[in-house]
């Protein structure tokens, strides 16, 4: 037997594949990522006794009552609708405001322009605490205090600068000759905006969309703040479980679960506009 025949299984034993590094980073990474997830669906499929009284990676005595005491319970599933309300009509305000705003700061030069945009950006810098106080005093004096559309106006003043900031530098990618162009063509500018910019800036509107949806979506203290009993959110309701028996765990994991699904969804339907919008350095 030749030495060229006895060298072949220390060849095969070294073509052996290897284990990628980088992937071994990445699934630990996603598994630390997912642990407060499956817990959190680990606790709202359990009874209160169990999680207050053994350690168990899953559910022993396995339960959908706390999904049921959300699902039938006015006070418990019109948090959710009062969320959606308010954050659906906050993203339409946020995104029909910025859009031309965003289009003024990206073709037109004018005094003050820049001065202006920072200041913009500075209401997105400062806490919601600072503007929780002139906010009630001001609904409270008008009657909008625990309407959708007090919490949807409020939450302008920190979505608004933000979706300005992400589709000026959407727009700004689009040569001006496009313009040009349009108004050469007979376009009026609505029409040219509406027919032609819009769907060229269609991943920009759909990632400041995002963020507004979800700013609005996990804000608490000014939603909390300006409601009371009819425009109460999910979030206020959800620090207010503690009864004479104490904490209702399984109720709070399963409204937790219950209140990731829209963002979820959200992120789902937008997920190919996020990633347009970090390819182009702007998110």
């Amino acid at each position: 037997m030749s030495d060229a025949t006895l060298s072949l299984p220390a060849k095969r034993s070294r073509a052996l594949p290897r284990v990628n590094g980088s992937a071994v980073v990445m699934g630990l990474y996603i598994l630390f990522l997912m642990l407060p997830i499956y817990w959190l669906v680990n606790m709202s499929l359990k009874t209160n006794t169990e999680i207050t009284s053994t350690f168990t990676l899953w559910p022993r005595d396995l339960t959908f009552a706390n999904y049921r005491t959300i699902l039938t319970d006015p006070s418990w599933y019109m948090g959710y609708v009062n969320s959606l309300i308010y954050v659906v009509m906050n993203t339409v305000i946020s995104i029909s405001v910025a859009l031309p705003a965003a289009y003024a700061f990206s073709r037109y030069r004018f005094l003050g322009d820049k001065h202006l945009f920072f200041w913009l950006l500075t209401n997105r810098m400062a806490p919601p605490a600072v503007f929780a106080l002139p906010f009630f005093q001001l609904y409270s004096s008008v009657g909008l205090f625990d309407t959708h559309i007090a919490v949807a106006l409020a939450h302008c003043l920190f979505n608004v600068p933000l979706a300005v900031w992400i589709l000026e530098g959407f727009m700004r990618g689009v040569p001006k000759e496009i313009d040009e162009t349009a108004y050469i063509d007979g376009y009026s500018f609505p029409r040219f905006f509406v027919k032609i910019f819009m769907p060229l800036i269609a991943s920009g509107i759909g990632v400041a969309a995002f963020f507004c949806f979800m700013f609005s979506w996990v804000e608490l203290l000014l939603s909390r703040t300006l409601t009371s009993v009819n425009a109460k959110p999910i979030a206020a309701t959800m620090t207010r479980t503690v009864s004479a028996s104490g904490m209702d765990w399984g109720v709070l994991a399963a409204a937790g679960v219950l209140t990731i699904v829209p963002g979820a969804l959200v992120i789902y339907f937008v997920r190919n506009y996020i990633a347009k919008g970090f390819a182009l350095g702007r998110v």
